[in-house]
């Protein structure tokens, strides 16, 4: 039982960090952002100065065109501005004035006058959405000088963003990458023990057997004793074929399933509750075939049935069902009348370590789970549960 806590308490300190460690990515990303979009308000602000002072060097300009004087100062502080898009409006109408638009800019578009004038039209108001205009007067006219954000603001708004998908991409490829070399050093670690145990197995029943054929060699042992150390001894020697199994390729065969199902069950309902009653039905032909490894399949039965035994407190009802699918698939239904699973339990009956019981390593549904999908490509999966009514499980197969 110690053991089993121990286990279980690895993967819920290992969840935990996952936790922290998102919380901590979350932190770093809004501060990113945060960063980002005072540096970006920081440029965009200097660039309404930009515009304050265009709008004042125009009204300049403007006002001082054809009168002789200098102002080259105020031409070069125009000509200064080499980002910043902005249109001047006198009166309501779009003027000659504008800057850092290429397409105005662009000497090989021919434009028409009205075509320009439309263009101007659309630009202003696009600008006007973006920013309010910054008004300047020349005389009795009124101007105003509509500009938008340059390239730069830009980049500087979507940057950050750019760089957060970079790293989220990045990161989920390491974490999967992670995932599935700790999932590979996990079934390592149960394949090590399984055939650890299928190997420290192998001695003491090669010892019983023996044994059994001495006390067979005495008149007085009674033969009926003996056919039942066998019976067990076999059991023995088939739980270690069905350990020695697990990590390696296993030899499949075509066997007829209702008769491997029937035969499991018959074998279980000699060892379970006598509280328990067993139900067995058959929907497809006597003779389906399925292609499977049959000290491995029989096991996944017997631990889903154990498991429906366990969940009922060993008294209830366990509904053993056997249906066509499709044209090629069978499914196989485990239904108890137990307690059901909660669902948060729901996401983990599959997970290894996980366990509601108070002895046990929380693998059987694991290795379940392998031994159906990766060995039998099939398919085990919880098909419906219901709070103190009862859990299906269902193992769908291919038909051989």
């Amino acid at each position: 039982m110690a053991r089993r806590e121990v286990f279980v308490n690895i993967y819920e300190q290992v969840t935990g960090w996952r936790f922290v460690l998102i919380f901590l990515l979350l932190i770093i990303g809004a501060a990113v952002l945060y960063y980002f979009n005072q540096l970006g308000q920081q440029v965009e602000d200097r660039e309404k100065k930009y515009a304050s002072l265009y709008a004042a060097g125009i009204g300049f300009t403007i006002q001082e065109n054809g009168k002789d004087c200098q102002y080259t100062y105020v031409q070069e502080m125009l000509e200064a501005n080499e980002t910043v898009p902005m249109i001047i409006v006198l009166n309501g109408v779009p003027s000659e004035y504008s800057q850092n638009i290429p397409e105005l800019e662009d000497k090989k578009k021919k434009w028409t006058a009205e075509d320009k004038m439309d263009f101007k039209y659309k630009m202003v108001a696009a600008m006007g959405q973006e920013h309010p205009p910054i008004q300047f007067v020349v005389g009795r006219d009124i101007g105003y000088v509509y500009y938008s954000n340059s390239v730069v603001v830009k980049q500087l708004r979507y940057f950050p963003y750019i760089l957060l998908a970079t790293f989220l991409v990045f990161g989920s490829m390491a974490y999967i990458a992670y995932s599935s070399s700790r999932k590979a050093e996990q079934n390592r670690v149960w394949v090590g023990l399984a055939k650890e145990t299928a190997h420290q197995l192998g001695t003491p029943i090669s010892a019983l057997m023996a044994w059994v054929e001495v006390l067979r060699s005495n008149p007085d042992f009674d033969t009926s004793i003996g056919d039942e150390m066998e019976k067990d001894v076999k059991r023995l020697e088939t739980i270690t074929t069905r350990f020695s199994n697990i990590g390696s390729v296993p030899q499949m065969s075509q066997e007829t399933l209702p008769e491997m199902v029937e035969q499991s069950l018959k074998y279980l309902e000699r060892r379970i509750s006598t509280k328990v009653k067993v139900h067995f039905e058959s929907r497809i032909p006597a003779e389906t075939r399925v292609e499977v490894n049959r000290h491995l399949f029989e096991w996944v039965i017997e631990n889903l049935c154990k498991n429906a035994v366990d969940a009922m407190s060993g008294k209830g009802e366990l509904f053993v069902s056997l249906m066509p699918l499709t044209k090629s698939r069978i499914a196989i239904d485990i239904r108890d009348t137990g307690k059901g699973i909660t669902p948060a339990n729901l996401r983990k009956i599959f997970k290894p370590g996980f366990s509601t019981k108070k002895r046990g390593w929380g693998l059987g549904l694991t290795l379940a789970k392998r031994i159906i999908e990766n060995y039998h490509d099939g398919k085990l999966f919880v098909k419906e549960t219901q709070t103190d009514k009862g859990t299906t499980f269902r193992i769908v197969l291919h038909e051989a």
